[in-house]
């Protein structure tokens, strides 16, 4: 048999290693139209900012060593221009001769990738404009940072590869701003968990402008000028385009193969094209959602290398189903990071799942060991039977060990008693004895059995309107001279007993504390009196985290500030 390969990075190198592991007969022919194989993309923004030093580290495998331990024949710089689905041949160049000719093959496996997208805007053509996709595109990044040593920048996107590019330009010395034409970065994030990086990235230098229109470019003094509209022009050394990517499927689609969301490839559960003898995998392919079942581009490289093996193993005849991807993902900014799993509550929303969430603040490891640090953590869970649907977490220390029990968790369909029940690795330096998994799952069925009420900080504008209500900040006097909500009435938890008198049951109290554990306390303390009452979920922590940034209409905020 004879296996043509078309793009030899994520998906295309795992499946010929894959394919070759299975079969040492099967002749495989990988067609790459750049010079390099098997290289690490989320790497290339380390490799700007000098923390990857040589970029032979970039590459996993060169075309040598592929051919050398899997036998195949790697052809770089051959770029397939045309499929003939009907005669099973490929047309290839030859980009170092410019000459054409024809491949045959039984089976085809297209791994094309994504291609960085372009905002429709003027100017695109000025010169000190990049995108960051490939290791050339690094290389050109680099060699101009170190030649004209820039010292502004302006990254237009706030997904992955844009923030770790500011971080990268800001560690190097260059001014950095970052144009957005949404309200937050980090689109897997929602949006309240998306202001806290959004005040990160500030404290570390990076200028964040939201909502703005972008109209073009025009080159000036050497630099360029960004132009926005109702904007004075902002100049810069240096322009990145980071605005996402677009599948590279234009060879699918003239070759007639089905085409979905951003014309996409679309493939069955076994990872073939509308043509059966033609499997497709990686950044440009439709696959599903894991949780929520719909069909989905999801452009990263851990689902990419496992759809390499899966097509690897369906051409062999081994008849494996790719389930899905449920979108795990993490980031570095700076000290921080960020990472998320499963379904947003965007997500939820368009798929119609019904969903409610938790937000809770757990300690990195425990609290007496030195060097702990508060993460926020925000669980998505299915209200009927606690299924964990979703999961974001932003902090520092342990924020990647969490968030891959919890895309476990999601991928495994576990419910929060299952989190509960999670018997997980402790020692002081590592964790507590209830880890934030744990903890997760006891605040959840908390709420889904009765023991506790929540209310969502979205919520408090039209709480402050209700004549029964009272908002009470059970904080100390101290901590509430700080910062509260405007219209709250203070009465701290350690007095909260013995004047429980006070209160009146015909009222409805609605609880606030620093991070929800006192408010969950009182709540329960109010409860067994007769009282009605409510707690904030995540605590005025997690209110002044979403609503005191800068990206916030003052409008939004009802905190009153202290000295």
């Amino acid at each position: 048999m004879k296996v043509c390969i078309v793009g030899g990075v994520a998906g295309g190198a795992t499946a010929a290693a894959r394919l070759r592991r299975l079969s040492e007969e099967t002749e495989i022919i990988i067609f790459e139209r750049t010079a390099h194989i098997s290289y690490a993309n989320c790497g290339l923004p380390y490799y700007i900012g000098g923390d990857i030093a040589d970029k032979e580290e970039l590459t996993l495998q060169t075309p040598e060593s592929f051919r050398k331990w899997f036998a195949a024949d790697v052809r770089t710089r051959h770029e397939v221009i045309r499929i003939n689905p009907a005669e099973k041949t490929l047309e290839v160049k030859n980009l170092e001769d410019g000459t054409v000719y024809t491949e045959s093959y039984d089976k085809l496996i297209l791994s094309p990738g994504a291609k960085a997208s372009l905002p429709p805007v003027y100017g695109l053509d000025c010169p000190n404009i990049f995108t960051l996709r490939t290791v050339e595109d690094a290389l050109l990044l680099r060699g101009f940072l170190e030649t004209e040593k820039p010292k502004t920048a302006v990254i237009i996107g706030g997904g992955f590869i844009g923030l770790e590019v500011a971080e990268n330009l800001v560690r190097a010395g260059v001014e950095t701003t970052l144009i957005l034409r949404g309200s937050q970065v980090l689109p897997p994030l929602d949006f309240d968990m998306a202001s806290g990086v959004h005040s990160y990235l500030r404290e570390n230098g990076v200028t964040v402008r939201f909502r703005e229109t972008l109209e073009g470019f025009t080159s000036a003094d050497g630099g360029l000028l960004v132009h926005c509209k109702d904007r004075e022009p902002l100049s810069a050394d240096m322009v990145i385009l980071a605005v996402g990517v677009t599948p590279d499927t234009a060879l699918a689609k003239a070759a007639g193969l089905a085409l979905g969301d951003k014309d996409s490839i679309l493939v069955d559960d076994f990872l073939r094209t509308s043509d059966l003898d033609i499997y497709a995998v990686g950044d440009a392919v439709t696959v599903r959602n894991s949780v929520s079942r719909r069909e989905a581009l999801i452009s990263l490289a851990g689902p990419a290398n496992r759809q390499g093996r899966w097509a690897a193993d369906n051409i062999m005849g081994r008849n494996r189903p790719y389930r899905g991807a449920a979108a795990v993902s993490v980031i570095k900014l700076f000290d921080m990071t960020v990472a998320s799993a499963g379904l947003n509550e965007k997500a939820c929303r368009d798929s119609g799942i019904l969903f409610d969430k938790v937000v809770l603040h757990p300690s990195s490891h425990a609290s007496y060991y030195p060097g702990a640090q508060s993460m926020t953590m925000k669980v998505l869970f299915a209200p009927a039977d606690g299924r964990i649907l979703g999961a974001q977490i932003v902090g520092f220390d342990g924020v990647d060990k969490r968030i891959d029990v919890l895309a476990a968790a999601v991928q495994a369909g576990m419910t929060a008693a299952d989190l509960e029940e999670l018997d997980l690795a402790y020692a002081p330096p590592y964790s507590s004895a209830k880890d934030p998994v744990n903890l997760a799952g006891y605040l959840i069925e908390n709420i889904r059995t009765g023991l506790l009420v929540q209310f969502h900080h979205d919520m408090i504008p039209k709480i402050a309107e209700m004549k029964d209500a009272v908002i009470l900040d059970i904080r100390t006097p101290a901590e509430f001279a700080r910062g509260h909500i405007a219209g709250s009435v203070n009465l701290s938890f350690f007095e909260l007993r013995t004047r429980i008198g006070e209160l009146n049951p015909a009222k409805r109290y609605f609880l606030i504390c620093q991070s929800g554990y006192r408010s969950y306390m009182a709540c329960r303390i109010l409860k067994e009196q007769g009282i009605t009452a409510s707690h904030l979920s995540g605590g005025y922590q997690f209110y002044s985290y979403v609503y005191c940034g800068e990206c916030y209409s003052p409008d939004a905020c009802l905190c009153v500030k202290g000295e």
